[in-house]
């Protein structure tokens, strides 16, 4: 990347009228316009050292002096590059897609370290953790909110692409960490008498076993994480009778615990669970390792059977149901289906 010192001396002020949350979604020629550098030269300043970037951040935010000066003092701060909420491998999505329709050296720079960080995070059992480089339930493999799913799929689409930039070494690096991260995914599924059934949230990068994160997210099932990680296994060309006993015992699990009659209503600022018989079928969040049953935690930490006994900052501030599972069912006869072609 260009020294930040040159945007300091050079710019006062970067604008794009492009907002970073519609980055993604625009028609193929956008990515080689003038506009579309302008936000990668922002995205990029936002790249931390060792290549990854910060979450929940707003790429396409105006920068003063400032801002540019707290950037590159940050820049060194490395507990801050994770890949939770989409985070470095967005980024890394947007760049290649400018890259590849207009070629620039300091994005190729930039996706070189990106893919650099990824990689080097990744375990040697194949998990990612949220941060590498910080500590408690960060290191834990992360499925939640699309972690690691994330990755993965940035990785295969990158693989499956073949962009100029990528060299030999990290094509077979990628390979073999995708390779990793399946073999990961099947030993982390939850088997119970034997049988797969669905994934925790976050699981343990020693033992592979489900683990807690934040005080109110329990080791458990979860309903809305496992549904993403069904969905990039049913995605895999001639799967292995291993990915497909996965997907088998997950469409499993999902038929057997969703949860029909009833509705989550928002309703001044609260949510509500009304009774409706025509509401299309949810999941919880969490389900008990050992009853199956769905459970709720405040800040607390303690496990409740009820959604409305928690209080009401994590009753409204969480998705405490979900409905993703809903289109893996959808799917899933088509998927049967193609086996047999």
């Amino acid at each position: 990347m260009r020294h930040i010192l040159l945007f300091l001396s050079t710019l006062c002020l970067l604008k794009a009228k492009m907002t970073w949350k519609s980055a993604l979604k625009q028609k193929e020629d956008w990515y080689g316009s003038a506009e579309a550098h302008e936000l990668a030269e922002k995205v990029m300043l936002y790249q931390k050292s060792n290549g990854g970037w910060p979450k929940n951040t707003d790429f396409s935010s105006d920068l003063d002096l400032d801002s540019l000066k707290r950037l590159a003092e940050q820049r060194g701060d490395l507990k801050e590059a994770t890949i939770d909420n989409g985070a470095t491998y967005t980024p890394l999505e947007f760049l290649t897609q400018v890259w590849q329709a207009k070629p620039d050296s300091e994005i190729e720079s930039s996706l070189h370290r990106g893919l650099s960080f990824l990689l080097k995070s990744q375990y040697p059992n194949g998990g990612w953790p949220q941060r590498p480089n910080h500590s408690g339930y960060s290191l834990h493999i992360t499925y939640n909110d699309g972690a690691m799913i994330g990755v993965m799929t940035y990785l295969r689409d990158l693989l499956e692409k073949l962009p100029t930039f990528l060299m030999d070494q990290e094509k077979a690096a990628i390979k073999n960490a995708l390779s990793k991260g399946l073999d990961c995914i099947l030993k982390t599924q939850i088997r119970i008498d034997g049988n797969p059934t669905v994934w925790c949230a976050q699981h343990d990068a020693i033992t592979l076993l489900p683990a807690k994160a934040r005080s109110y997210e329990h080791p458990s099932f979860s309903g809305g994480e496992s549904a993403g990680i069904v969905r990039y296994l049913m995605e895999i060309r001639n799967p292995s009778p291993e990915v497909s006993q996965a997907i088998e015992g997950s469409v499993s699990w999902f038929r057997t615990h969703q949860i029909t009659g009833i509705r989550i209503i928002k309703r001044d600022g609260n949510r509500f669970i009304v009774k409706d018989e025509n509401a299309p079928p949810v999941w919880a969040r969490f389900s008990d390792l050992k009853t199956g049953k769905p459970i709720f935690s405040g800040r607390d930490g303690i496990i409740k059977s009820s959604f409305d006994e928690i209080e009401a900052e994590r009753r409204n501030g969480y998705a405490w149901y979900v409905g993703n599972p809903r289109s893996i069912l959808e799917d899933y006869p088509d998927w049967k289906k193609s086996l047999e072609n």
